[in-house]
């Protein structure tokens, strides 16, 4: 059985606040598949504070040292490619077939492409007598979907680090 009661924050694995456990069900089979702890609402400040103060040195982080920390997640998505699929297909209920080649897949591609789109990303673009500076906003909340679970944080997580922002 799967279990996933920390969360990760300031860089380390820390528990809960206040533990709340609850049965991730494999909707194919109906039967539990993994024990995972729910978030309260200290866990999320402490989380947001951490990205806070991450946020003015990431923030300044330059093009490249973004672009080699996506190619690190790149790297380390692959090595545990068949990890991520095969718990997509435990919480998805998904064919085997389907998690690992389209679901999993999906992930590792939001990564590449924001590495290779950030390669050549204008972050300073001069308009006539003006100049658009685009710049970190600051922290992001990612809220996801059930659906296509690594998906829709790939595509969020992706560009945020991009772009130097925290989540």
């Amino acid at each position: 059985m799967r279990e996933y009661k920390q969360f990760y924050i300031n860089g380390e694995w820390v528990d809960p606040t206040t533990p709340n456990e609850f049965d991730v069900i494999n909707p194919a089979t109906e039967e539990v598949c993994a024990h995972i702890s729910l978030g309260s609402e200290d866990d999320v400040n402490k989380a947001v504070a951490a990205a806070k103060a991450a946020f003015e040195s990431f923030s300044r982080t330059s093009v490249q040292e973004r672009i080699e920390l996506l190619e690190s997640c790149v790297a380390t998505y692959q090595k545990y490619y068949a990890d991520i699929a095969e718990a997509i297909r435990l919480e998805m209920g998904a064919p085997a077939s389907l998690a690992m080649t389209a679901q999993a897949y999906t992930g590792q591609g939001h990564l590449e492409e924001a590495a290779r789109v950030l390669k050549d990303f204008q972050f300073i673009e001069d308009r006539g007598e003006h100049r658009i500076i685009k710049e970190p906003i600051g922290v992001c909340g990612l809220i996801t979907p059930w659906n296509w679970p690594v998906n829709q944080i790939a595509c969020k997580v992706a560009p945020a680090l991009a772009v130097g922002c925290t989540m």
